[in-house]
């Protein structure tokens, strides 16, 4: 039964992760118009799909910044036709962050915040900095042979996305450090972040 509450928690806690990368995309950003209709943004939206994946796990985070962004794709007529990559893209920012955060530094186990902070933001790092190299190459092979676009668009839009996204990480990766570290006391006193503690000999 306590588990299934847990499972419950964590799907609302994932919902409400979703509306915040939904919120932050759709009323948080800069567009940039491209040629052919297409465009290009400056948001936070990923910011919020990393902090998903810090507090609840890389499989839990990423599926928060998975649904919100793609849905905000959708409810955009110039991003529509890009969801199927934004849903896949950003699921894999969420399992990268995780992967680091929780099965590699392991920050539910620790109470240092040097320590926390310090990995959070590696974590952040490895997630964002997979974006900036993925979002411009998928959307560049995307553009081209899923919606035939001729080469020379496909090529500018893909060195503006290269850009934006590398100032997108910058910005996600100081607001995450910043919002992470702050919430992280407030989450553990109420037990949405549970402290594991591991056995000494």
């Amino acid at each position: 039964m306590e588990r299934r509450n847990e499972t419950v928690i964590k799907l609302a806690q994932t919902a409400l992760m979703a509306a915040l990368c939904y919120v932050a995309f759709t009323f948080l950003q800069i567009k940039i118009p491209m040629p052919g209709g297409d465009a290009t943004s400056l948001h936070v939206g990923n910011a919020f799909c990393v902090l998903g994946a810090l507090i609840l796990g890389g499989w839990y985070g990423g599926l928060a910044g998975a649904v919100g962004m793609t849905i905000a794709d959708l409810m955009d007529p110039v991003y529509i036709t890009g969801a199927p990559k934004t849903f896949v893209l950003k699921l894999c920012i969420g399992l990268i962050v995780g992967l680091v955060a929780h099965r590699i530094a392991k920050i539910n186990e620790s109470t240092d915040r040097k320590y926390v902070l310090r990995w959070s933001l590696i974590a952040s790092v490895a997630g964002l900095g997979f974006n900036v190299i993925a979002d411009p190459l998928v959307g560049y092979f995307y553009k081209m042979f899923i919606l035939g676009q001729p080469q020379q668009m496909a090529e500018v839009l893909a060195k503006w996305s290269t850009a934006t996204t590398f100032v997108n990480a910058v910005v996600s990766t100081v607001l995450v450090g910043v919002i992470y570290n702050a919430l992280r006391p407030v989450l553990l006193r109420s037990g949405l972040i549970r402290t594991v503690k591991t056995k000494t000999a």
